[in-house]
């Protein structure tokens, strides 16, 4: 059984036990999670595909961690103007374990 969530404005295919990394969610360690912006569901041949979302669908998970991601360098440069920035960043990011899909 497989499912294809939306968050965070990105699209994820998801399996029962998955680990997935995604943009922050509200919640601490161990909290429960629920996505029901659910797109795609089904196993094998029954597959069902939603007009946007499949209705009464729904996805659960747990989370694992808050943490932030890898760091960023974003730098700027002019040539021949002394002008030059650099900036580091790194995005907040939650880890998801997907306990369940209901459909």
């Amino acid at each position: 059984m497989f499912a294809v969530i939306q968050t965070g404005g990105k699209q994820y295919k998801v399996a029962k036990d998955d680990i997935i990394i995604i943009e922050k969610l509200d919640g601490e360690a161990g909290g429960k999670v629920k996505f029901d912006d659910v797109l795609m569901h089904g196993a094998g041949s029954d597959v069902k595909v939603g007009t946007p979302l499949v209705a009464g669908a729904s996805v659960t998970g747990e989370v694992l961690e808050q943490r932030k991601g890898d760091k960023v360098i974003v730098f700027k440069k002019k040539r021949r103007q002394n002008y030059r920035r650099k900036q580091g960043h790194r995005q907040l990011e939650t880890v998801v374990r997907i306990t369940g899909i209901k459909g």
